[in-house]
This record gives structure tokens, sequence and C-alpha cells, in this order.
């Protein structure tokens, strides 16, 4: 590692972030590389230590065509990392008294009522993926995503569907029933999801850059979102559409955020749920939400997982995750980012960058990399 590249990371890294500066510089380097083999246009990142100010970077570009650089706190689609930030709110509206885990989805949608299967579908099913009911609208609702053309009042009853198994024995990775638990926190608290997220979550936790639809001031901050065309990279549209306001805000997979923004919300779960003075989470909330509720079912997208409330769960460390603690606690989204927490660790990951056709990220050569080099950066 030259002597330059790690004075540079060196000048850029807190000094109390408790991270060696020059393993640091060798993880941008490794980045680096990964743009230069476009692998993605651009990559931004964080990692940190509970309490501590996170080691926050970039490489590449936003958008390629205009030569706009990617820089830490730029806009990136984090499509599925939304998923545990729905749980958080559902989880938030039962320690207001207003909902238990257990109640059967009816009682919020009534639809789910009518719907033939050998015991009621909880709300609990839908945050375990365990519901059975067929994870995309229905066919006539196949713009939904794109078109956000429609409420979560309007469109979710026609998700509830016939399961394709008893709910609870199986665990089959569900969109919409995470959208269906936007709508379950609307009706428990009588605010639009949108709203609730940004009252009860967003704007306490400094999250300013974390939203469903870009305002015309932060386009210019938007990342691009490309595919792979053999070696090289061509932009796209990014399947989730949404970049327009819209009525349908997506709870399974909406959200825009940054690496500074990801990095708080993790420092704060790994805090146990409090930041600034502030309560957001019980600790025993959290302790269930990041405990394996799944048991042996086979669940997540990679050996050994888990699957919490929302949050995926790593039960055995294998793989990709062989670097991370029991416990480690996360998401990953569709266009590559990662986000995961491991308390024993006291660290998080965040990793941003907007590239269709990965396959699986979270089995990326970059999640792993990202970890690994963090883990080894450790220095107290």
């Amino acid at each position: 590692m030259s002597r330059v590249l790690a004075l540079l990371s060196l000048l850029a890294l807190p000094q109390d972030a408790g991270l060696d500066a020059t393993k640091l510089a060798f993880l941008k380097a490794k980045m680096r590389q990964a743009v230069d083999q476009n692998q993605a246009a651009g990559i931004a990142w964080a990692v940190g230590r509970k309490g501590r100010p996170p080691a926050v970077d970039a490489v590449g570009f936003r958008d390629l065509e205009a030569r706009a650089l990617m820089k830490p706190d730029t806009i990136q689609r984090i499509a599925s990392m939304t998923k545990p930030i729905t749980a958080m709110a559902v989880l938030m509206c039962e320690e207001d008294g207003k909902l238990s885990i257990e109640d059967p989805v009816a009682r919020f949608v009534p639809e789910f009522g009518k719907v033939e299967s050998a015991k009621p579908i909880t709300v609990w099913h839908l945050l375990t993926h365990t519901s059975g009911i067929p994870g995309g609208p229905p066919a006539e609702m196949k713009d939904l995503y794109a078109k956000r053309d429609r409420t979560l009042a309007e469109a979710v009853p026609a998700f509830a569907r016939t399961p394709a198994f008893e709910p609870g024995t199986k665990w089959a990775y569900c969109n919409t029933g995470i959208d269906a638990l936007g709508r379950i926190v609307e009706v428990a608290s009588g605010k639009t999801f949108e709203a609730f997220l940004e009252e009860r979550l967003f704007g306490p936790l400094g999250m300013k850059d974390t939203f469903f639809y870009p305002t015309a001031e932060r386009k210019d901050r938007l990342a691009a979102t490309y595919k792979k065309d053999q070696d090289a990279l061509l932009r796209s549209g990014g399947w989730l559409g949404g970049e327009a306001a819209g009525k349908y805000p997506l709870p399974a997979g909406g959200l825009w955020s940054t690496a500074p923004d990801m990095a708080r919300l993790y420092d704060m779960l790994l805090a146990g749920g409090e930041a600034g003075g502030r309560r957001f989470l019980r600790e025993e909330t959290l302790a269930r939400m990041t405990r394996n509720h799944t048991g042996d079912l086979k669940a997540g997208f990679t050996p050994g997982m888990g699957m919490g409330l929302g949050f995926q769960v790593v039960a055995r460390p294998e793989g990709v995750t062989g670097m991370l603690s029991p416990g480690t606690f996360g998401h990953g989204g569709a266009f590559g980012t990662q986000s995961w927490g491991d308390p024993a660790k006291g660290m998080y990951f965040i990793l941003m960058v907007q590239r269709e056709g990965f396959g699986n990220g979270d089995a990326s050569e970059l999640r792993k990399t990202l970890q690994e080099i963090a883990v080894g950066a450790v220095t107290d």
C-alpha cells in the first residue's frame, strides 16, 4: 500500500473510529479495482464500531455519462434493505399497544379473513416470510411497483390470496407480505406509512436523506442504476421505478438512502435501540427482532441463515458470513446494497452500489471484501 494512499485514508478517518487507516486504504483500493473492472459504476460504504464515528468513503461515479463522482452521501436505492425498517415500524406499533405480532392480519386488512388456510395468517407470519401467500402482486397489478398509482389501502386487500403452504411451515421470500405490514402500520397508527417513519425514525435519528420519493433539490445527488452487458455497464431504469411522487411507498423495497444515514440507523440498533438520548425501540424488542424465529427452516439467501422479525440473522457463520458472529443481523437489496450489524463485535457494515444483475447480492465479493477488511481493521 502506497504511503500516499494511506495518508489520504488517514486524513478522512475520524481519529476515534478504532479502525486502522492503512487497512481502510487497502479497502478503498479494492473497491477502486472493482470499479475499474466494471463491477459497478461507483461504490460508497460505511464501516463503524458502536458509539464511534464511522469510516465513510466512496469511489467511482454516481453517473457514468455525466462523469459525476460517487460521494459518501450519494443517494441510492436500498430496495429490500427497506424491509427491516418496515418491521421496526410494526414493532414500534406493538410497543405503543396498537397491535401484537400474534394478531391475525385480518384484524387490520379484513380481506385476509376470507383466505382459505389451515390457520389464520398473522403479523408474525408476514414478518418472518412464512405466510405462504404469493410474493408478487396479482396479474392485474403487474405495473403497481413501477406506476405507484394505488395507495396501500387500495392495493393490499388484493394480496389476500390462498397460501401455497400452511402458514409457519416454510420460509418463502414475500414482498407482498411486507407491503401488507406497511398497511398494518397505517391502520394501527392512524398515519400514512411514510409519515410514521419520518416522525418516529428518520427525523429524530437525523436520517435526512432517507425517503420514498426524491425531491427536486435532491435530484443531482441520486445515483444512476446500471446493468452489466458482457464487460460493459449500461444505464438502466432500475426496475423498481418510483422516482416520481406517487401513492405507493413500497414498504418491501421503496426507500432511497445514503451510507451515513444507514450508519446512523445501525449504530442505534447496536446501542440497543437508543441514540442521542432518545429511545426508538426497547432493548428486549430489538433482541426479539434479531433472533432466529424460523429454527431449522431453510431461510435467507446464503448458507447458515435464519429469519428474525424483518431482519435476516446469521445462525451459523460460513462463506460470505464467515468473518461475522452468530447473531449478526441485517438485509441486502436488489441492486447490490448490504447492511449488517454484528452485536458481538460491535460493528456494522454498509455497502451502497447501484447495479442490476448481481445475481445473489448477499453472496457478492464486494460484500465479502468489505466485511473481511473492516473486521481486520479493528485496532482495539
